[in-house]
């Protein structure tokens, strides 16, 4: 009779872990739901996997946040969930979410960076789409320690942080999105352009902050190396570039409009004043622009006045170039009157 019982029981034991079994297998790969509308949610770093497991639940993406915390404990996966955005929905089962959590398979914001952009600039893009800290993104473009282990020999990134179009997850350290856009740089920046720049007898600071300057005064691909042409006859003739973006980058809170009086300001980055190319990149150029730098059109134009339409007038003297800006500017004065 006991040996019946112990059967029994045995028997009983064995059938109540087959339904657990059953259960939390049928559980675990059935989705909570229809797959519906993708939801982005955000695992928080040093969330536990209970809390993870609730959270879940709450968004309708699981069905039982209980067999959802026992399944990641068997399978340590309370050890393995990394921090960031998941683009999630309904029909995943719990074991495909489980997954994607332990391998973090974040989701990844698409980010355009506009050639030209400055550095304060794209942290603004990048803080808009809230994937940095911008003070603190901000701070490390001149921390002269940081900026060490990027292998560039500046003591700010303006200039290196490459325009492009890139993927960044949410809580991605801002070392590590500043680090991927110099890396994009150092792609760019091919040994063909530093044996270039080399030929040329210029560092890669002084290429890149010629080619800002290029980036910034022309959007015209046809016209980017025959402005740069005018700027190397001007750095070869010791003639200031007289160009208004480098003012305008010397002035802290410019409001769209260039002044007389801002042509006077005392500043390295005025090149009314200061005869060569200022200290340092005005903006972040494109490849083109770094190409125009170091291969320019070849003239004797000196000069050079906007036509108002996105192109430029180009003049060998001081007389044409005259002549260029009362044209252009006194069509301008009678369009804004």
């Amino acid at each position: 009779m006991d040996g019946r019982l112990r059967v029994k029981k045995l028997f009983s034991i064995v059938l109540l872990l087959f339904f657990a079994v059953l259960t939390s297998t049928l559980l675990l790969n059935r989705p909570a739901g229809d797959p519906g509308t993708t939801r982005i949610i955000t695992i928080q770093r040093g969330m536990s996997l209970g809390e993870v497991a609730h959270y879940l639940e709450e968004q309708g993406l699981i069905a039982n946040a209980q067999w959802f915390r026992i399944m990641g404990k068997l399978t340590r996966a309370d050890r393995k969930i990394q921090p960031g955005e998941y683009a999630l929905h309904a029909g995943f089962t719990p074991t495909e979410i489980l997954s994607q959590l332990k391998e973090g398979k974040v989701y990844y914001h698409t980010v355009t960076i506009p050639e030209g952009y400055t550095v304060r600039q794209i942290a603004e893009v990048l803080s808009k789409k809230r994937l940095i800290n911008e003070t603190r993104f901000l701070a490390l473009t001149q921390d002269s320690t940081f900026i060490s282990t990027l292998n560039l020999p500046v003591d700010n990134l303006e200039g290196y942080l490459f325009p492009d179009t890139y993927f960044v997850a949410r809580l991605t350290p801002e070392e590590e999105i500043i680090r991927t856009f110099v890396q994009r740089f150092h792609k760019a920046f091919s040994p063909e352009l530093r044996a270039r720049a080399k030929e040329m007898g210029m560092t890669m600071q002084e290429v890149l902050t010629l080619a800002s300057v290029v980036e910034k005064e022309t959007g015209l691909s046809q016209e980017r190396s025959i402005v740069s042409g005018v700027f190397h006859n001007r750095l070869a003739r010791n003639i200031p570039l007289q160009s208004d973006p480098t003012v305008i980058y010397a002035i802290e809170a410019f409001d769209g409009n260039i002044r007389k009086r801002d042509l006077s300001i005392d500043s390295p980055y005025n090149t009314y004043q200061v005869r060569g190319l200022p200290p340092g990149p005005i903006a972040n150029p494109g490849e083109a622009a770094i190409r125009a730098a170091l291969y320019p059109t070849p003239s004797d134009y000196v000069y050079f006045v906007s036509k108002n339409d996105g192109s430029h007038q180009f003049s060998v003297t001081l007389a044409e170039h005259n002549r260029a800006v009362e044209k252009y500017q006194k069509k301008l004065r009678k369009q804004a009157s």
